[in-house]
C-alpha cells in the first residue's frame, strides 16, 4: 500500500509541473481540436512504449508507433521517455485526468483521445481502441528529428472528429488497378491522417463468380485480394465501402452480348430499369459484395444516367417523367437488396433535380452529394435531401481528372467549402473523390488533396488552406526546408497562368494534341500568352524539388517523384507548343524565302538545326521519351501492368510523329543539297498558317 501511495504521489507531482509554452505550434494534419504547448522532451536516450490495456487493438497501436520509432532510428529501451497508452476507465487514467483537469466528453467516446506530456512521459488516453490508435498517429507527428536528435513536442491535446465518416473514393475502373500491396499502403496512410473509409469504385473491375465475364483477368480485383484488404484495413480502423455501379456507367458490362439486352440503348452505359434481368444482375453483384465486405454500407452509384428515357424507357419517361422512373428504380434496388441488411449510398446528382420526389425515397438510404467546384453556397446539392429527412455525405474532389497534375487551387477550395457546408447541414460523412477519366491518373499525385480532405473532415468548420499548405511538406515528407510546399504553390500558379488565357486547365488532351493539327493550332493561339509563365512556374517547382531532395532525406518519395513528373509534364506541354511553332515558322520562312540569296546561304544549316543532331524535332521526341520512362516507373510502383500499354502507346505515337517529321525535314535538306528545291510545307505536315500567330 505504501508503494502504491508513493507511485501515485510521484505521478501527481510529475504532471503538476508548470508547463512552458513554446513559441510555435507544431505542424499537425489534421489539426487537433484543443492544443496547449509544454516543454519538449528529448528522445535522444530512447523511448519505452507500452499499453496498460491487454486489448489486441491497443497492442497494435503500440506496435505501429514502435515501427515508426524504428524508422526514425529512435531506440526502444526500458528507460528513457515513456509513452503509455491507457483506456479512460483505468485507475491511472482517471487519476491523471483529474490531476490535469481533463475529461473525455461524450463526443470523444468513439474516436477521441487525450494526449499529454509530463516530465519524462507521454500519455495517450482514450475510451476506444480507435481513439488509442488516433492518439498514436498524432504522437508520430509530434516527433521531429531522428536518432539522438529526436524530440517530442510537449503539449496537452484533446481531440475528436467533426464528422463520423471520413473517406477517399478511388476510381478503379478507368485504367489504373492498384496492386494489393499498394492498397495496403493507401490504408496505412489514410489511417495515419485519421481517415476511416476507403471506397473502391467498380464498374467492371470486381471479380464476381456469378458474372465472371466483365472483369478482365489482370485488370480486376479478386475476391481473395478484397478479403485480404478488408482484414488488413480492420486493424487500421478503416472500413471499406465498395461501390458497384448499379444503374449508369456500365458500358464495359453492357458491351458483352450476355448483357446487351439489359441496356437502355444499344452499346450504352445505363441499365434499363424495366428490363427483366436488371434487378437480378444487381442482386447477384451485391450479394457477393456483401459476403466480402462486412461493413455497414454498400454504394450503388446511380449517377449520370444520361441515357435514361432515350431508349427502352422512352415512353414511360414521357408519360411519368424522368424523375419518377429514376426514383422508382432506386426504390426497387433498395427492396431487392433489403435482405443484405446494409445501408445503401447513392450519388445525389440526379435525384436532387426532383426534390418533391426525394421524399419518397427510403429514409435509410444515404445521399452522397457531389460537386467539384468552389462555391459560395452548396445548399443546392444538400437541401433536397436534408429537407426530406435523409442522411447525407458530401463528396468534394481532388481535381486530378484528365490533368497533367491535379489543380490543387480548385481542389482545396472545393474541399474546404463543401465539407464545411456539409458539417453545417448535418452531413455525417465526407468522401473525397479521385477520378481517372482518361486512364492516366497516378494516385501518388493526389496526396495533397487527400490530406487536406482528411483535415477538413476531422476539423470542425472551415479548414484553413494556408495553414495546411504551410504544414504539408514537413508533416507528409519530413521536409524542413519548405521547398516542397513552395513547389506545390508553383504548380498551382502554373494552372492559374493557363486559366488566364480562357483555356480550362493544363489538360492531358493538350499534352497529346498535335500542335500542327487544326485543334492544336486553335489551342496554340489561345495559350501562347501563358506559355513562358507556365514554364517558369513548372521549372521553379522542379528546382525546389531538387533542392528539397538534396537537403533532406524525404519521406513518401513516390509522391515527390509524382510531383516532379507533374512539373515536367506541365513544362513539356508548354515547350511542345513553343517548339512546334518555332519549327513551323522556321520552315515556312525558309520555304517562302527559298529564292532569297541571304536565306539560301544558310538553308542547309537551318534545316539541320530543325531535324539534325539535337534538332528541334528531336527535342520533342526526347521530351516524350523521357517522361514516358518516368511514367512507366511510377505506374508500376502503384498498379498492375493492366492498361499501362494504352498510355505508353500514346507516348510512342507522339515520339514517332516527331521522328517522322524529322525524317521529312532531313529529306527536304537532301533535296535542297541536290536539287535546290524544297518540298511544300503541306507535304511535311505544316499548314500555310504560322503556328505561332
Amino acid at each position: 500500500m505504501i508503494r502504491t501511495l508513493l507511485c501515485t504521489f510521484t505521478l501527481l507531482l510529475s504532471v503538476s509541473l508548470p508547463a512552458v509554452a513554446q513559441t510555435t505550434r507544431p505542424a499537425l494534419i489534421p489539426e487537433p481540436r484543443e492544443f496547449q504547448s509544454r516543454n519538449h522532451l528529448s528522445l535522444g536516450h530512447g523511448v519505452s512504449v507500452a499499453s496498460e490495456s491487454k486489448e489486441a487493438d491497443d497492442s497494435f497501436a503500440v506496435d505501429d508507433l514502435a515501427g515508426f520509432l524504428k524508422e526514425r532510428k529512435i531506440p526502444r529501451v526500458s528507460k528513457g521517455v515513456r509513452i503509455r497508452f491507457m483506456r479512460d476507465e483505468s485507475a491511472t487514467a482517471k487519476r491523471l485526468m483529474a490531476a490535469e483537469k481533463q475529461s473525455l466528453d461524450a463526443a470523444m467516446q468513439d474516436e477521441g483521445y487525450i494526449l499529454l506530456t509530463a516530465k519524462d512521459s507521454v500519455y495517450v488516453i482514450a475510451h476506444s481502441a480507435t481513439g488509442i490508435f488516433y492518439g498514436a498517429q498524432t504522437a508520430k507527428q509530434l516527433i521531429s528529428g531522428s536518432g539522438d536528435k529526436a524530440v517530442f513536442e510537449g503539449c496537452v491535446i484533446r481531440d475528436w472528429p467533426a464528422m463520423r465518416y471520413r473517406g477517399v473514393h478511388d476510381d478503379l475502373s478507368r485504367g489504373p488497378v492498384p496492386t494489393l500491396e499498394f492498397q495496403k499502403k493507401q490504408i496505412r496512410t489514410f489511417a495515419a491522417y485519421k481517415l476511416n473509409v476507403y471506397s473502391p469504385y467498380f464498374e467492371n473491375t470486381m471479380q464476381y463468380a456469378s458474372n465472371p465475364l466483365p472483369a478482365l483477368p489482370g485488370g480486376s480485383i479478386s475476391k481473395a485480394d478484397a478479403q485480404a484488404l478488408v482484414e488488413y484495413a480492420k486493424q487500421y480502423h478503416v472500413t471499406i465501402v465498395p461501390e458497384q455501379e448499379a444503374f449508369g456507367h456500365l458500358h464495359h458490362v453492357l458491351t458483352w452480348q450476355q448483357y446487351a439486352h439489359l441496356a437502355e440503348v444499344p452499346s450504352g452505359a445505363v441499365l434499363a430499369p424495366g428490363e427483366t434481368g436488371s434487378l437480378q444482375l444487381i442482386q447477384q453483384w451485391f450479394t457477393e459484395l456483401a459476403s466480402v465486405f462486412p461493413g455497414p454500407f454498400l454504394h450503388i452509384g446511380a449517377d449520370e444516367t444520361f441515357e435514361l428515357g432515350r431508349g427502352k424507357t422512352a415512353e414511360e419517361v414521357k408519360q411519368r417523367g424522368l424523375g419518377a422512373v429514376y426514383m422508382d428504380f432506386l426504390k426497387a434496388i433498395h427492396t431487392e437488396l433489403a435482405p443484405l441488411h446494409r445501408r445503401l449510398l447513392f450519388w445525389g446528382d440526379v435525384a436532387m433535380n426532383d426534390p418533391q420526389l426525394v421524399t419518397g425515397l427510403p429514409k435509410d438510404m444515404i445521399a452522397v452529394a457531389w460537386h467539384y467546384e468552389p462555391e459560395a453556397n452548396f445548399s443546392k446539392w444538400l437541401d433536397p435531401y436534408t429537407k426530406a429527412g435523409m442522411e447525407t455525405w458530401v463528396a468534394p474532389g481532388v481535381n486530378n481528372w484528365s490533368l497533367v497534375y491535379p489543380n490543387n487551387d480548385i481542389a482545396l477550395k472545393n474541399i474546404q467549402g463543401f465539407v464545411a457546408a456539409g458539417q453545417a447541414a448535418g452531413s455525417t460523412g465526407m468522401l473525397n473523390t479521385i477520378w481517372n477519366d482518361d486512364g492516366e491518373g497516378l494516385f501518388a499525385e493526389d496526396w495533397y488533396g487527400i490530406l487536406f480532405g482528411a483535415a477538413a473532415g476531422w476539423q470542425a468548420g472551415s479548414s484553413d488552406i494556408a495553414e495546411f499548405q504551410k504544414n504539408y511538406g514537413s508533416v507528409f515528407h519530413g521536409d524542413a526546408t519548405g521547398d516542397l510546399d513552395q513547389a506545390q504553390m508553383e504548380l498551382i500558379a502554373g494552372h492559374l497562368a493557363m486559366q488566364k488565357t480562357g483555356v480550362s486547365d493544363v489538360r492531358d488532351s493538350m499534352f497529346w494534341v498535335d500542335p500542327w493539327s487544326a485543334e492544336g493550332q486553335e489551342t496554340a493561339a489561345k495559350i501562347k500568352p501563358a506559355l513562358e509563365e507556365v514554364r517558369q512556374h513548372a521549372e521553379r517547382a522542379l528546382t525546389l524539388i531538387a533542392q528539397a531532395r538534396q537537403a533532406t532525406d524525404l519521406r513518401e518519395p513516390e509522391a515527390v517523384d509524382a510531383m516532379e513528373m507533374g512539373a515536367r509534364r506541365m513544362d513539356f506541354l508548354a515547350f511542345k507548343f513553343q517548339t512546334a511553332g518555332d519549327i513551323a515558322d522556321g520552315y515556312l520562312k525558309l520555304y517562302r524565302g527559298r529564292e532569297d540569296p541571304e536565306i539560301r546561304k544558310h538553308m542547309s544549316r537551318d534545316l539541320f538545326e530543325i531535324s539534325g543532331v539535337n534538332g528541334r524535332c528531336q527535342d520533342l521526341r526526347d521530351g516524350y521519351g523521357y517522361i514516358r520512362d518516368m511514367f512507366q516507373t511510377a505506374w508500376l510502383k502503384e498498379n498492375r501492368p493492366f492498361w499501362l500499354d494504352n498510355v505508353l502507346a500514346q507516348y510512342d505515337v507522339s515520339m514517332q510523329l516527331w521522328i517522322n517529321r524529322a525524317d521529312k525535314i532531313r529529306m527536304a535538306r537532301q533535296q535542297w543539297l541536290t536539287l535546290h528545291t524544297l518540298p511544300t510545307p503541306e507535304s511535311i505536315g505544316i499548314e500555310q498558317v504560322s503556328i505561332s500567330k
